[in-house]
């Protein structure tokens, strides 16, 4: 790549670096999905999904009314574990792109931030398949037992789950994006303490958005640990926040009263 004589990239470098960075990220995505889409056929991923259900599926089979549904499932699947598979590719590539345009203290802070952004991802999706999804399932079938006969569609009941899972995933990113943030010095642990309020109803709006369908028993699940990981963010901004420059670097004022002896010398 040219630089001027400052160091810096040409414009139109920029905008091949960042063409060439888009071609590799969508290469690894296209592999991968293609990767996941063998995984999904042939290890019966759908099984894992269907596990929590099959206390309301006396065959232990889910319903197909269409013949395409489990061709676009499996596609759909293989595109979103693609997309998780190739995500780190992904990250190196917008990383690379974006890392000579930051100091090297944000460097420090938001190269442990995205790995631990991952570890929280996971296990937001763990929390959802061991507990929130059980719960839901129990719930939402406790109704009108005695006078319905449930019939389990594989799309509606697959799409819930996968929604589910990813919704629980996303959510527990808030920390990672409040830390790159805080360490931007974009926010501040005080500004975030006096939202606080604003903060709920948000979580509250968001909750109900990435809840699957219309179960307000997920939104509810899924606004405690929302609110709780804003708690968490709020102490982990205090911890990476990035001071005001005189903070850092105070300008020493010179003294104003001459020292002592100097009038006597005069």
């Amino acid at each position: 790549m040219r630089h001027n004589t400052r160091g810096e990239m040409p414009f139109l470098d920029h905008l091949e670096e960042l063409r060439w960075r888009i071609f590799k990220a969508g290469g690894a995505l296209i592999l991968a999905a293609i990767l996941g889409f063998v995984v999904v056929h042939y290890l019966n991923v759908t099984q894992i999904l269907i596990r929590p259900a099959l206390l309301f599926l006396p065959d232990g089979r889910l319903s197909v009314f269409d013949p395409l549904t489990p061709f676009f499932f499996e596609i759909r699947l293989a595109i979103i574990l693609g997309l998780i598979g190739s995500f780190p590719i992904i990250l190196f590539e917008i990383w690379s792109f974006l890392s000579p345009a930051l100091e090297r203290r944000e460097k420090r802070i938001i190269i442990p931030a995205l790995y631990m952004g991952m570890g929280l991802f996971a296990f937001g999706v763990g929390l959802a398949y061991f507990v929130a999804l059980p719960i839901t399932l129990k719930f939402l079938y406790g109704f009108q037992t005695d006078t319905a006969s449930w019939l389990i569609g594989m799309n509606e009941y697959l799409s819930f789950v996968i929604r589910l899972l990813l919704s629980f995933g996303i959510i527990f990113e808030l920390p990672v994006v409040i830390m790159i943030l805080a360490s931007l010095g974009l926010v501040t642990p005080k500004f975030l303490r006096a939202k606080r309020r604003h903060a709920i109803v948000i979580t509250t709006v968001v909750a109900a958005f990435l809840s699957p369908g219309d179960a307000m028993t997920v939104t509810f699940l899924m606004m405690f640990p929302l609110i709780i990981l804003y708690e968490v963010s709020i102490v982990l901004a205090a911890f990476v926040r990035k001071r005001p420059r005189e903070e850092e670097d105070p300008v020493i004022q010179p003294p104003t009263e001459p020292p002592e002896g100097v009038e006597e010398a005069e």
